[in-house]
């Protein structure tokens, strides 16, 4: 661990008045003003010295100190200018060494490259597009193997669900597309400025040692579980037609095909199934 001084409630409501920030739903902004909860976060994602890590939507620096206390190097991604220009200075008026905190000023929902390819993502995510930014860091960096988000409540339930759940769904799916995913902790409201009105937990995953498919596999999967939870209630057989060949009689022979039985539910099926149906749908080619 390094000489890192983390923020408390005051430090973040300093720095939030010095650069005229308040925090927006628009943007899914909640500041972590507890440190005690900022080092549970790294603890619980096994940050260790000299690691790499990407952390999404820094904001006013709280869980990015906290990483950098670990000896850690951090990337972080923040959209919005004033914080990002800010963050630097706060990191080094805290005792973080030089060169141990790049900041990237940019949307993480369109980021294509990160320099020093990061092993580990650790981030309190926006609650408005946590899946969708999520997703789009897994698909885009294969370089990270593991890491711990902290989402909103029902989000991440989702996220960890298996087949046959209630809630289990297109984002359970697609996220063990790319690996497995568990509910790590739980985080209360009252550690966030503003108090946000849904309850926190955190998310762990880790990615799998080898790809499940090639690119065009995924994404023809993902149509596939797309359609499959647009019409959840429906039978396979019923909710893919159109997709499979047109009919109902031809969307079950696709199914049998791939050894799914035309009358399942999507929310019975895991991601290995949906690639299959894909497959015999010639979808993956």
């Amino acid at each position: 661990m390094t000489d890192v001084r983390l923020l408390g409630a005051a430090d973040i409501r300093r720095l939030a008045g010095e650069l005229d920030v308040t925090p927006t739903k628009k943007l899914g902004q909640n500041f972590v003003v507890d440190a005690n909860t900022v080092r549970k976060i790294v603890h619980t994602a096994r940050v260790a010295p000299a690691e790499r890590v990407v952390e999404i939507g820094p904001g006013l620096g709280s869980l990015t100190l906290a990483i950098l206390e670990q000896g850690a190097s951090v990337t972080a991604v923040e959209i919005d200018s004033r914080l990002a220009s800010r963050l630097a200075q706060t990191a080094a008026e805290q005792g973080v060494p030089s060169g141990q905190l790049t900041v990237v000023e940019h949307d993480a929902m369109t980021i294509a490259e990160l320099p020093g390819d990061p092993e580990v993502l650790v981030a309190n995510l926006p609650y408005n597009v946590s899946v969708p930014v999520l997703l789009h860091f897994m698909q885009t960096f294969p370089s990270l193997s593991r890491g711990v988000v902290m989402v909103q409540a029902e989000v991440g339930e989702r996220l960890a669900a298996s087949p046959g759940s209630k809630i289990y769904g297109s984002p359970s799916a697609k996220a063990a597309w790319y690996g497995s995913w568990r509910l790590v902790g739980t985080v209360s409201r009252q550690v966030f400025w503003p108090v946000p009105n849904v309850d926190s937990v955190l998310v762990g995953f880790e990615r799998s040692a080898e790809p499940l498919g090639s690119v065009a596999e995924r994404e023809a999967t993902f149509r596939i579980i797309d359609l499959a939870f647009q019409q959840r209630r429906k039978m396979l057989r019923q909710a893919l037609s159109r997709e499979l060949g047109g009919s109902a009689a031809s969307a079950s022979e696709i199914l049998e095909a791939a050894g799914v039985e035309p009358t399942a539910r999507g929310e019975s099926l895991d991601v290995h199934a949906f690639r299959r149906i894909a497959q015999a749908a010639g979808r993956a080619d």
